[in-house]
């Protein structure tokens, strides 16, 4: 059967949903808590997708090593489904020769076809600040996945730089190494990765997409975090 599902995205890009019409015998794997409704007739099963190994991959890559199944067995339904951050959800399809790279947390359903497992990114995934896995998905279908604000596809041919903390996902034909912001030098870094503020960047070669997102969680907490609740002394 064809792993191309009917789907819509709805309420873009703060607060997006997706809606998917599953046809008789057709599934989409999604994340934990990810469903709003579905119709009765859909068929929920939760468990380990992949073994044990490669739902663990799955959880460095900062998503749950449980994977909800929802199945129409013998007549159509719809499933909703949204992710926990305020922002956009993107679709992408893949082709079985080309691998999508998500940033973590950003995953939220895939279809059949679909393989998501955790990369390891070595001593440039610790020192970009955003997990030392990211998650690999391959094979041939359709994955959504979910950002913080709005999505900006990117089309680089050459070279592009981008903040740690904005990148969404991008295809396996780019190449990219972590650094630091030209001009700053060693003691600069330190005193960004301490106090915070730009420093580690992703520095993208190559021919292929990149999607970024328009808002971080980092400096949304710094922003917030003078305004929170505290305990008056006595």
């Amino acid at each position: 059967m064809d792993p191309s599902i009917a789907f819509e995205i709805h309420h873009r890009p703060d607060f997006a949903l997706l809606k998917v019409e599953l046809a008789a015998g057709q599934r989409i794997m999604a994340e934990p808590s990810a469903m709003i409704s579905m119709d009765p007739s859909i068929r929920l099963k939760s468990g380990l997708k992949g073994g044990l190994l490669k739902s663990l991959g799955r959880a460095f890559g900062g998503e749950s090593l449980i994977i909800n199944t929802f199945t129409a067995d013998n007549s159509p339904g719809e499933v909703l489904f949204a992710p926990g951050p305020m922002g956009d959800i993107h679709h992408y399809h893949l082709q079985g020769g080309n691998e999508l790279l998500v940033q973590r947390g950003g995953y939220l359903a895939n279809t059949d076809g679909v393989e998501v497992t955790g990369k390891w990114q070595g001593a440039k995934g610790f020192f970009s600040g955003e997990g030392l896995i990211l998650l690999k998905a391959s094979g041939q279908g359709d994955i959504f996945f979910n950002t913080y604000g709005a999505v900006i596809e990117i089309d680089v041919n050459g070279g592009y730089v981008v903040d740690t903390g904005y990148i969404v996902a991008f295809e396996s034909t780019l190449s990219y190494r972590v650094g630091i912001l030209p001009g700053q030098n060693m003691g600069s870094k330190i005193k960004s990765f301490v106090f915070g503020g730009e420093s580690l960047v992703c520095h993208f070669s190559g021919a292929g997409k990149l999607w970024i997102q328009t808002r971080a969680i980092a400096p949304f907490i710094r922003w917030v975090w003078p305004y929170r609740p505290q305990k008056k002394r006595d």
